[in-house]
C-alpha cells in the first residue's frame, strides 16, 4: 500500500507540473492584464497606502448562489472608496474567485487609476475533513487539495497582474480545527511544491507564498507545535501570515477581559476605549510571540497579519449571556486601533471582513460568524464607517440597489443602547 500510494503521489505532482507549465506566468492569452504599474508582493506588504481586507462576495444563506461580476464590481468599488487595495480570499473551487479576478479587470479597464490585488487562498483539508468518518490529521485530502493547489496555480499565470500572494490553507494547521485541520507537513508540501515552479518560471517570480494561520500554529503559544516540519515551513515561505482574535478569547481565555475596578466611574464609553486597549495589547502580543518564535530558531522573515476582526452581534457566548463582547462600537474601535497600530509599525493587516455573510452559521442567523462585516449584507455601513459616510466617500455607490447608508439611522445614543459591559472586573 505504501508504495502504491508513492507511485500515485508522484504522477499526480508530475501532472499537475505540466498543468501549470501549459500556463504563462506573464500573459492572458498573450496579452498583459493591463496593470502596467502593478506592484509585487514585497512592494505590497507594510505600505500603508495598501489597506488589506478579507472579502467575500455572497449575499445568501448558500454559497450554491454565487455573487456575479456585476455584484462584486458594486464591492470593489465600495471597498476602493474606503481606500481597500488588497484582498484576500479563501479557496479557488467555486466561481466567486474567477468573477472576483475578471471583475478587478474589467474595473481597470474602464479606469486605469482602479487598483486592487489579491492574496488567493488555497484551502487544504485533511483525510476525512468534514464527513462521518474521523478525521486523519496525519494525511491529506489529497485529490481535493491538489486540485485546489492547481487551481491556484493557473489563476496566478492568468492574472499576475493582480494575483500578489498564494496562501496554502486557511486555519489548516491550528489543532482546534478538528473537522480539517492537516500536519504541518502538508502545507510544507505543497508551499515546496509552488516556490519549485517559481524556480522552474512556471510561476511569477515576485509571487509571494505562504500560509495563513492562527498564532498558535506559528509557534506563538503551545510547545506541542514546535516540531521540525514547522522550522521546515518557516524557511520555505515568502512571509509568515498570522491569525489574532481577541474577541474569541473574552471567551476562551478570558484573563484580559473585564473592566478594572479603578475605572467604575468612567462613563461607558471611557470604559470601552480601555477595554479595547486591552485587546489590542492581546493581538500585539500573540503578534510578538511569532517573532519570538521565529528568531528562536534562527529564521528572519516579514510577518503581516492575514486575519483579525471582530464581530457586531450575536446571542452566544460572545453575547450579553456571555462575555458580551460582541456590538458595533466595539468592533469600531478595535478596528480603529489596529490600523493604527499596524500603519505604524509597518504591518499589513487584513481585517476580517467587509461584508457581512449570512452563509457562515446559515442555521443561526444571530451568529457570530455572520456578523463580522464593516458592512451589512444590504450594504448599510456600520458605526467604524460612520465618518466614511459623513466625508461622502460612498455617495452615488450602491449595493443591490441600496444607497451606502449608517446603520442605526446614525443615531449613537440609540446604537449604544445595545453595547455592554463585561461582567467580570479586572485588576
Amino acid at each position: 500500500m505504501l508504495k502504491t500510494r508513492i507511485i500515485n503521489n508522484f504522477f499526480l505532482i508530475s501532472f499537475l507540473i505540466i498543468l501549470a507549465s501549459c500556463s504563462s506566468p506573464n500573459s492572458v492569452n498573450g496579452k498583459l492584464n493591463g496593470l502596467e504599474k502593478s506592484k509585487t508582493a514585497a512592494q505590497i506588504l507594510g505600505d500603508s497606502n495598501y489597506l488589506a481586507i478579507c472579502y467575500g462576495g455572497y449575499r445568501s444563506t448558500t454559497r450554491d448562489i454565487q455573487p456575479s461580476v456585476n455584484q462584486i464590481k458594486e464591492d470593489l468599488k465600495i471597498m476602493s472608496a474606503m481606500g481597500i487595495k488588497v484582498l484576500r480570499t479563501y479557496n479557488t473551487k467555486l466561481d466567486e474567485i474567477r468573477n472576483l479576478l475578471k471583475a478587478i479587470t474589467e474595473l481597470h479597464t474602464e479606469n486605469e487609476n482602479f487598483e486592487m490585488y489579491v492574496m488567493l487562498g488555497a484551502w487544504i483539508d485533511c483525510e476525512n475533513a468534514w464527513t462521518s468518518i474521523p478525521p486523519n490529521h496525519n494525511k491529506e485530502k489529497e485529490i481535493d487539495n491538489a486540485a485546489e493547489i492547481k487551481r491556484a496555480v493557473e489563476l496566478a499565470n492568468e492574472y499576475p497582474d493582480i494575483v500578489k500572494i498564494i496562501s496554502v490553507g486557511n486555519e489548516a494547521m491550528v489543532k482546534w480545527a478538528t473537522s480539517y485541520y492537516v500536519e504541518p507537513a502538508v502545507i510544507l508540501k505543497w508551499v515546496n511544491y509552488l516556490q519549485e515552479l517559481k524556480k522552474d518560471k512556471h510561476l511569477p517570480e515576485n509571487l509571494w507564498i505562504t500560509s495563513s494561520d492562527n498564532y498558535a500554529s506559528w509557534g506563538g503559544a503551545d510547545s506541542s507545535y514546535y516540531i521540525e516540519d514547522l522550522k521546515k515551513l518557516y524557511a520555505a515561505v515568502d512571509y509568515v501570515s498570522v491569525h489574532t482574535y481577541p474577541m474569541h478569547d473574552s471567551h476562551y481565555d478570558p484573563e484580559f477581559w473585564g473592566i478594572k475596578l479603578s475605572e467604575k466611574k468612567l462613563s461607558k464609553e471611557e470604559q470601552i476605549d480601555s477595554l479595547m486597549l486591552s485587546a489590542l495589547n492581546r493581538a500585539k502580543s500573540q503578534y510578538q510571540s511569532v517573532i519570538n518564535y521565529m528568531q528562536s530558531i534562527g529564521i528572519n522573515k516579514p510577518v503581516h497579519i492575514g486575519e483579525t476582526g471582530w464581530a457586531t452581534y450575536t446571542d452566544g457566548i460572545y453575547g450579553k449571556e456571555g462575555s458580551r463582547a460582541c456590538d458595533e462600537y466595539k468592533s469600531a474601535k478595535y478596528y480603529e486601533l489596529m490600523r493604527a497600530w499596524t500603519k505604524n509599525e509597518k504591518i499589513t493587516f487584513f481585517y476580517f471582513e467587509a461584508f457581512d455573510e449570512i452563509w457562515k452559521d446559515a442555521k443561526n442567523p444571530n451568529g457570530s460568524e455572520n456578523h463580522f462585516g464593516l458592512f451589512t449584507i444590504d450594504g448599510k455601513a456600520k458605526y467604524a464607517l460612520w465618518e466614511k459616510v459623513n466625508q461622502g466617500v460612498f455617495k452615488e455607490l450602491k449595493r443591490d440597489g441600496s444607497p451606502i447608508e449608517k446603520t442605526y439611522n446614525g443615531n449613537k445614543e440609540e446604537l449604544l443602547k445595545e453595547v455592554e459591559l463585561p461582567v467580570k472586573i479586572r485588576n
